[in-house]
């Protein structure tokens, strides 16, 4: 190398590479974002089609139409989408077909091929006004008011199970943010500590030249928030792929009806980078700090 080579004269870093190690923690902190971006993306879907399937349940009830004496089924049921059709509070309702009634109902009972001869209850889907929805007692009393044997289901029973599993989808998720944030806090930590015991000479030399503690922890804050941030790019660019694959598999629906993931959705693994640096910054920061003072 020649002397008027500027590499030559370059200074060197304070805390040199540590080779295979630092390559072995991008890796760790690459896969955590990854599973943590995934995480993010799978929430957010769960979410939407939560918050779709109780908008479709909401807007819409659900009427059993039991016949009376010498009456058909299907004439009741006529009769009780004509009288609810009028009714204030509602857009639409019309009797479902005897088909499709056959159809919710084979499901359960297996193939039976006289599931006709069974005594089927005729069912009224009833749309209701999104300004001003119509209540299930005002729907039982518009019925009853034309003599119809009938009772009304809004939905109320599956809107809550459908928001109480968005709730628990939303704790698990968060809980999962959090055990990452720990684990990666952990393994900053630990390199953090390793990478002093390495550099005590270091780290002294620097004391002696009149080096702050603050100055010494910064310099390890820097470097592994710096790991953090290329770790979090490449979970994150992984993280996004699978992601627009999934969504590209799945057509229209993002992956499943029950898991429709968004395009916007993947948006989320930006903000991975920079909670990776933040919490391998506060976390070597703290470990840096509290092992120089031990050290002195």
């Amino acid at each position: 190398m020649s002397a008027f080579d500027p590499a030559r004269w370059r200074p060197a870093p304070l805390l040199p590479r540590d080779g295979g190690r630092s390559g072995s923690l991008l890796f760790v902190v690459a896969v955590l974002c990854f599973l943590a971006c995934l995480t993010a993306i799978g929430v957010l879907a769960s979410d939407r089609a939560a918050r779709g399937w109780v908008g479709q349940l909401g807007g819409e009830a659900t009427v059993i139409v039991r016949p009376k004496r010498g009456e058909t089924p299907d004439a009741a049921a006529a009769r009780a989408a004509e009288a609810l059709a009028g009714a204030p509070g509602v857009t639409e309702a019309r009797a479902l077909e005897p088909q499709k009634a056959y159809d919710l109902i084979r499901p359960w009972l297996g193939d039976i091929t006289d599931l006709e001869d069974l005594p089927v209850p005729r069912l009224v889907t009833v749309v209701l006004d999104p300004k001003a929805p119509a209540t299930a007692p005002r729907l039982a009393q518009a019925l009853k008011a034309q003599d119809i044997d009938a009772s009304v289901d809004d939905h109320s029973v599956w809107i809550k199970d459908i928001e109480r599993s968005a709730n628990l989808a939303r704790g698990l998720g968060a809980a999962v943010f959090a055990l990452i944030a720990l684990a990666a806090g952990a393994v900053i930590a630990f390199a953090t500590q390793a990478g002093l015991a390495a550099r005590k000479d270091v780290v002294e030399v620097l004391h002696l030249s009149g080096a702050e503690d603050s100055y010494i922890a910064g310099l390890f804050q820097l470097k592994f928030a710096r790991t953090a941030v290329v770790g979090g790019v490449i979970g994150a660019g992984v993280a996004a792929v699978l992601g627009a694959g999934l969504r590209l598999a799945g057509g229209t629906q993002g992956l499943t009806p029950a898991l429709p993931i968004a395009w916007s959705d993947l948006a989320v693994v930006l903000v991975c980078p920079l909670a990776a640096a933040l919490v391998a910054a506060v976390a070597a920061r703290l470990t840096a700090s509290a092992l120089i003072r031990d050290m002195e």
